[in-house]
């Protein structure tokens, strides 16, 4: 079963396929997405890596959890499944607006 891990810190230079050749040194690799600005289309700064096993996954946290990537010290972490988002209609903060 494939598992999911977060990859953060990572340096806007950083690309997907830099990102699978660090991670297939660990295990096989499923997937790689470095997560884009929509707007301008660079890099946000994390990333999700999916695993093939969850042993290769645990595995890639214990060794790449902290080790330097293009000059910066990646986070790698289980991902948490994502939250549902609100409407874009709902109020944000409480407050009504007025029109």
């Amino acid at each position: 079963m494939t598992k999911k891990l977060y990859v953060g810190n990572l340096s806007y230079a950083v690309t997907q396929g830099s990102l699978e050749e660090l991670f297939s040194s660990v295990g096989e690799v499923t997937s790689v997405n470095v997560i884009t600005d929509r707007m301008t289309g660079r890099s946000r700064g994390f990333g999700f890596v999916e695993m093939a096993d969850s042993t290769a996954a645990q595995q890639a946290v214990d060794q790449l959890n902290g080790r330097e990537l293009e000059g910066r010290a990646i986070k790698v972490a289980e991902a948490r499944p994502q939250q549902p988002r609100g409407f874009r209609d709902e109020p944000r903060g409480g407050r009504r607006r007025r029109y």
